[in-house]
């Protein structure tokens, strides 16, 4: 529930509601390279339906081609964002947060810079069981993977995959994909500290179309 996210949810709200963005990850050459990734892997593993958690701004939904595609967020500015960026594309559905325990899982579940934005303990563990019940199939996660302080007040990194384990252990980290933009502190809205990952169901082999940075 929303309660669960208190800090990092308040943040966020009062971000989209006085006009702000999903951030430097979301525009630019990191979006579009991101954006890439995901419709390839779609196209290529045969994906009819995605579940986004964490749609933010809407900027990298709007780009999203699936046949069904669902998002959510703990903002409802950023939700109404999202439905207006997807507006007259394919079938779209927007969840509050406090929703999706009743949603089904989809093909595909995407978390797209969100773990490290989860700075209570409390946020983290309930985003990643949600996020891990959230995809019959396959999980795309971009984020930073790693135990390190961070002078943002709104970041926290994590080593998420140590948490998986423990959560679900049918999910396997199946590959890791460098971002062909890695962190550069004198250029930090065109670099990130995040890579993909891309988790698989068992017997699940995903095969990836990566895009030329």
């Amino acid at each position: 529930m929303l309660d669960d996210i208190t800090s990092s949810a308040t943040y966020w709200q009062s971000r989209y509601r006085a006009g702000g963005t999903s951030g430097a990850g979301s525009a630019g050459r990191l979006l579009v390279w991101k954006a890439a990734f995901i419709n390839g892997f779609i196209a290529a593993n045969g994906i009819g339906d995605v579940l986004d958690l964490g749609c933010g701004d809407g900027a990298l939904a709007a780009r999203i081609r699936v046949a069904c595609y669902r998002g959510t967020d703990v903002a409802a500015d950023a939700l109404a964002r999202t439905a207006a960026a997807r507006d007259g594309m394919t079938t779209t559905r927007l969840i509050p947060w406090d929703a999706m325990d009743r949603e089904k899982p989809a093909d595909l579940a995407l978390s797209f810079d969100v773990i490290f934005h989860l700075v209570e303990d409390r946020a983290y563990g309930h985003y990643m069981r949600r996020l891990l019940a959230a995809a019959r199939r396959f999980i795309l996660v971009y984020s930073s993977n790693l135990d390190r302080a961070w002078p943002a007040p709104h970041v926290r990194h994590r080593r998420f995959t140590e948490a998986i384990p423990a959560i679900d252990p049918s999910w396997r980290v199946a590959a890791h994909v460098p971002n062909p933009y890695p962190y550069d502190h004198n250029r930090p809205d065109t670099t990130s500290f995040s890579d993909l990952y891309v988790l698989a169901r068992p017997g699940e082999d995903a095969t990836l179309v990566i895009p030329a940075g």
